[in-house]
C-alpha cells in the first residue's frame, strides 16, 4: 500500500512575501540587463554605421586613394 503525499504549498506570510520579493527583484534584474545589452548594440551598430559613412566620404573626397598611391 503506497502512501500519498499531499504537496506542499507555499506558507503564507512573510515567507511566501519574500520569495515574492526575491522574484521581483530577479525580474527587475533581469530585465534591466537586457535593455542594457539592447542599447550598447544598438549604440555600437550607430558607430559602425557612422564609420562607414565616414570612410565613404574619405573615399568620395580622394582622401584615402592618395595614401594609397604614396605607397
Amino acid at each position: 500500500r503506497r502512501v500519498r503525499y499531499a504537496p506542499q504549498r507555499a506558507k503564507p506570510g512573510p515567507e511566501q512575501d519574500e520569495v515574492k520579493l526575491q522574484n521581483a527583484s530577479k525580474q527587475i534584474v533581469q530585465t534591466a540587463i537586457l535593455r542594457a545589452v539592447q542599447q550598447v548594440s544598438q549604440e555600437s551598430q550607430q558607430k559602425e554605421k557612422r564609420m562607414h559613412g565616414s570612410v565613404n566620404l574619405q573615399l568620395e573626397r580622394g582622401k584615402l586613394t592618395k595614401k594609397h598611391e604614396k605607397k
